[in-house]
């Protein structure tokens, strides 16, 4: 299957020089600059997130988030969320089992038989003293 190797656009074409001049000037493992980051995703809004990772040789899915404003961070990954379950009618439970993960890698499983839930608030506040 023969592809015609379509032209890098300029932009590209000179990011993709800025790169190559970091990168032989840098050990394999070296994190890229922000300013290098931030010159990907404008290009990657303009041209799409796989026309620059691919010539640049960037990770997709990095690239992906950076374009979507999120910062390639565990912190902020780590952020908590709520969620809340709302039934439109009244259900009730005869078993239930929920299961938490914390960043840290904690795990607490909660499993019960019985109509009224256990009180979250108090467990979670508990697990959080322990998780530390």
């Amino acid at each position: 299957m023969n592809r015609k190797a379509t032209p890098l656009p300029e932009p590209i074409a000179r990011l993709q020089r800025q790169l190559d001049q970091y990168r032989s000037t840098q050990s394999r493992r070296a994190k890229l600059p922000e300013s290098l980051w931030q010159s990907a995703a404008e290009l990657a809004r303009q041209y799409g997130v796989h026309s620059v990772a691919h010539p640049l040789r960037l990770d997709y899915m990095t690239l992906k988030r950076r374009l979507n404003g999120l910062a390639d961070s565990p912190r902020q990954s780590a952020e908590m969320a709520f969620v809340e379950l709302v039934s439109p009618q009244v259900v009730r439970l005869e078993e239930c089992v929920i299961e938490f993960e914390s960043t840290k890698g904690g795990k607490m499983r909660i499993q019960w038989k019985a109509v009224a839930p256990p009180d979250w608030t108090s467990l979670l506040r508990a697990w959080k003293v322990t998780e530390g």
